[in-house]
């Protein structure tokens, strides 16, 4: 899809994309400070975004407060009604502390637009902050108070909350004034003017190895490559090191060659395609496949296609007969969904669509899913966190949960959902607030790629310093936890100063596989639209001779042939 060119390159002004402001390296060492003390090396400053918020009430009349662009509180007499209480409830997920953090210092800082002479006081709350109309509940333990609202920030110390890495959720209750005061919400239109919660900390000494795995490091601005903006993928990681999983691979059946209902493959890992279509060979999708197949010389075990919302045509009334064939061949089946129209460039929001608005184009799709009888691989979204268009990550989530729903309700029970992220360490604080649930989710993806002069930088990245970062992330953060992962896209770029450079990273790829066991399936972005193709940028993996015939053998290692049909 051309779109796929548009979401890789730099963007000026994206400061939404970068959520993590580090402090500066601290150089001074305190004079008289006692030998048995922990050194102090650095501080640090994360401002994190909250990944819900609601008002809880029990006002009959308070509609849907988890999508409101304000957020509200009063006590429990408010504006006359003796029942019209209500709490401003703000969940935040902690993800970038490392395991060295000390002195751990957390600010909550909300946003009014006038003064008034209330008291509201923080306190971690048991509330859902996700939920539509929750009802009050009984606070916990007083964190903070501020005594006297003013105009702008408000600020709560909640240091008591976090003391690592989760998830905490605070609530605002408001005492001494009987009206209700507004407050900006994550929904608000203002970026700015969103909730956050402040944390600073600082670096004592590593624990011992042999207690703690390597703890998620921010991004810094000292290592990031000069640009206008982040790309996707930084070209400076926080290690090289070759990773040590920290958990088994998903389990699966016994012997090689079996699949599980949720198309786990027993050993090994699947080989995918994305090959896009084109007017030169009028849009056959099949024969887009069949090409770069007779290519390598074998059949790919997924193909990978792109719909959208439209529920017409190729693009959107899928599985369309390009797919079936593929089905009955032995091809498993793998449909990134789109809420989006690609003949116009519409992109929908994800309100509209846990809104009901599309629900006929859902059941539509939900209905020849369920009847093909078998299992095929479906993503809603892929790449959400670069979609600030469709709404916030807590309307994503919604909408997920929604279309999940109902494809149940449709008895769609053959779709296998993939959860797709970019995957790129900017938006590691936003994971967790993106993730739908394990009940909700089947396999974990990401979309890594070597992009070398692509995105201006001169770094070459081996498959492992490619695809290991955010497969160690996931594993220290527990999200998704013992979900098999998935390759949703990958790619590298040529070494203009190396012709065998790329030829030589696809014959390691299948080494960095299987030195990263949870991967059990890889499916490669073969278009020229990922990024501008140039002299010094081509991710297309049959640009040229020693490029293919790297791919033919990576293709050809038994970790990417099960005996299946997909693989023979």
């Amino acid at each position: 899809m051309v779109r796929r060119g548009l979401h890789r390159r730099p963007r000026t002004g994206a400061g939404r994309r970068r959520v993590a402001a580090l402090g500066a390296l601290a150089a001074a060492v305190v004079a008289g400070v006692v030998a048995t003390m922990l050194p102090l090396v650095a501080a640090d400053d994360v401002s994190i975004r909250a990944v819900a918020d609601t008002t809880a009430t029990t006002v009959p009349e308070d509609g849907d407060n988890a999508v409101r662009t304000t957020l509200a509180t009063c006590p429990a007499r408010c504006d006359g009604n003796p029942r019209g209480g209500r709490d401003a409830v703000i969940r935040f997920a902690v993800t970038t502390l490392p395991a060295t953090a000390v002195n751990v210092r957390a600010t909550l800082r909300v946003y009014a637009w006038g003064a008034f002479a209330a008291t509201v006081t923080a306190h971690a709350s048991p509330v859902d902050a996700a939920a539509a109309r929750p009802a009050p509940a009984p606070p916990g333990p007083a964190l903070d108070r501020v005594t006297g609202v003013r105009p702008g920030f408000n600020e709560w110390d909640v240091s008591g909350l976090v003391t690592g890495n989760g998830t905490v959720t605070v609530s605002l209750a408001q005492t001494g004034l009987e009206t209700r005061i507004y407050w900006a919400s994550t929904e608000n239109r203002d970026p700015d003017l969103r909730p956050r919660l402040l944390v600073t900390y600082d670096v004592g000494d590593p624990p011992s190895p042999a207690a703690t795995t390597r703890p998620a490091v921010p991004p810094s601005p000292s290592a990031a490559p000069a640009r206008p903006a982040p790309e996707p993928s930084p070209t400076v990681e926080a290690t090289t090191a070759a990773p040590r999983p920290t958990q088994s691979p998903p389990a699966g059946p016994t012997g090689c060659g079996e699949v599980s209902a949720k198309l786990v493959p027993s050993c090994g890992a699947w080989w995918g395609m994305y090959a896009p279509a084109s007017a030169a060979i009028g849009w056959d999708h099949g024969r887009a496949v069949d090409d770069v197949e007779a290519q390598v010389g074998r059949r790919f075990d997924i193909v990978h296609r792109y719909h959208d919302f439209s529920n017409t045509g190729s693009n959107g009334a899928f599985p369309d007969v390009y797919e079936r064939r593929q089905m009955r061949e032995g091809r498993l089946l793998f449909f990134a969904w789109e809420s989006r129209i690609f003949s116009s460039g519409t992109v929908l929001t994800w309100a509209d669509v846990y809104g009901g608005r599309y629900d006929a184009t859902i059941d539509a799709v939900a209905a020849r899913i369920r009847d093909t009888g078998v299992p095929v691989f479906l993503g809603f979204d892929h790449e959400p966190e670069d979609e600030p268009a469709k709404g916030s990550d807590a309307d994503f989530v919604r909408a997920w949960r929604y279309v999940h729903d109902r494809f149940a309700a449709a008895g769609a029970d053959n779709a296998v959902w993939v959860w797709t992220m970019m995957g790129w360490s900017g938006h590691y604080d936003r994971y967790a607030g993106l993730y739908p649930g394990d009940r909700y989710v089947d396999w974990v993806a990401y979309d890594p790629y070597n992009f070398h002069a692509c995105n201006g930088s001169r770094v070459w990245k081996s498959p492992s310093e490619t695809i290991g970062p955010f497969y160690r992330w996931l594993d220290e953060h527990g999200i998704g936890a013992g979900k098999p992962r998935m390759l949703a896209e990958f790619g590298t770029n040529v070494d203009a100063a190396d012709p065998t450079a790329k030829r030589r990273w696809f014959e390691e790829f299948p080494a960095a596989l299987k030195a990263h066991p949870k991967i059990k399936a890889a499916v490669y972005f073969n278009s020229a639209g990922m990024t501008t193709t140039t002299a010094t940028c081509d991710m297309t993996m049959n640009h040229d001779a020693s490029a293919l015939a790297g791919f033919i053998r990576a293709g050809r290692d038994d970790h990417l042939r099960q005996p299946t049909p997909g693989s023979r």
